[in-house]
């Protein structure tokens, strides 16, 4: 068999380390031959492709971003450059001048979506979930998701000190644009004291009394995580607002960071290259079965597969009743609707 595979939407750590499961399984476990396309499924469009062996799936594992590039390209997305071309008829007529047996596609909702859309027009595809975000519908946990909680908390972790030493309140922002996994996962582990999440609706007024009752029960500096999807006025940064509301409210001396996309770079943590690399395997395994139409999903820590049809245009977004929301509120973290 000759299969394809392409790496679409954001980079994030562990996209490498799936490549190369993909790739390493095919080959080794099935005798497959693996082609690489490049940049995402513009790639597939403008015929840009390259061939994948050993050689060049070696010392890949640790690496970040992706060794095949990327791009938001939506084939199924009409503009005006290209009205005039069927881009989903393009990819199709060059999967099949390419002899492709399927097409494995590596990225978050919007990728999953386009593939879902590709297999109704004919084509073989099997999804690989990805985001730093933990967003896709069907899984438990998408790889990217571990490595950006490790980087979200160190980086929370070293802004404590600055906020102890100068007895500040310091408001983060955290990627997230419309669920709150990595705002809540690394808040939580940075022993934020309010955590904001696009999920939840929240009171600026009611933050503010909260932070302003633990200065009165001296409490020298305040946590305050908030992912970026959280609902702002137009154009303005929720870190910015969170931070500028706080010090008008308050009084008290608030400065705010945007971590931004320090978070989707660097090499992978060694759950996701473990995460990534089961992904990878068992797409090939879905392939040698002729289990199309599918995506490798992670349920409990059994790896399976779900429909791509039941996964495209859904979002996993984190319910208020979740318990590590329920537990955090026991311990006194504000969430921005209740009184503290």
């Amino acid at each position: 068999m000759r299969i394809g595979i392409l790496t679409a939407g954001g980079d994030c750590p562990g996209i490498n380390a799936a490549i190369r499961g993909v790739g390493k399984t095919a080959i080794l476990e099935y005798g497959m031959e693996v082609i690489g396309i490049s940049s995402g499924f513009l790639g597939l469009i403008n015929e840009e492709y390259v061939q994948l062996d050993e050689n060049v799936l070696s010392g890949i594992l640790t690496l970040g971003g992706t060794i095949l590039g990327t791009s938001r390209e939506n084939p199924f997305k009409k503009n005006n450059t290209f009205n005039a071309i069927d881009k989903p008829k393009l990819i199709k007529k060059h999967y099949q001048e390419l002899g492709l047996d399927a097409l494995v596609c590596i990225g978050g909702n919007g990728t999953q979506r386009t593939a879902a859309q590709l297999s109704e027009v004919g084509l073989n595809v099997i999804g690989i979930p990805k985001t730093i975000d933990n967003d896709v519908y069907g899984t438990d946990v998408t790889f990217g998701f571990d490595s950006a909680l490790w980087i979200a908390t160190e980086a929370i972790d070293r802004l404590h000190t600055t906020a102890n030493s100068h007895k500040r309140i310091m408001v983060i922002e955290v990627m997230g644009h419309h669920a709150g996994w990595l705002a809540l996962y690394s808040g939580m582990a940075s022993g934020g004291d309010v955590i904001l999440l696009p999920e939840i609706n929240f009171d600026i007024h009611m933050v503010a009394r909260c932070l302003k009752k633990r200065a009165i029960n001296k409490k020298p500096y305040s946590i305050v995580v908030v992912a970026e999807g959280i609902a702002t006025p137009k154009g303005e940064s929720a870190a910015r607002y969170v931070a500028n509301n706080i010090k008008e409210l308050t009084g008290l001396e608030t400065r705010e960071t945007i971590l931004g996309y320090i978070q989707r770079g660097g090499s992978p943590s060694p759950m996701d290259r473990v995460l990534a690399t089961r992904y990878g395997a068992y797409a090939v395994e879905l392939i040698a079965m002729k289990r199309f139409g599918e995506m490798v999903a992670l349920k409990g820590d059994a790896v399976t597969s779900v429909s791509l049809a039941d996964v495209g245009g859904k979002l996993r977004l984190v319910p208020e009743t979740h318990p590590l929301i329920e537990k955090a509120r026991r311990m006194g973290v504000c969430f921005g609707k209740e009184s503290c």
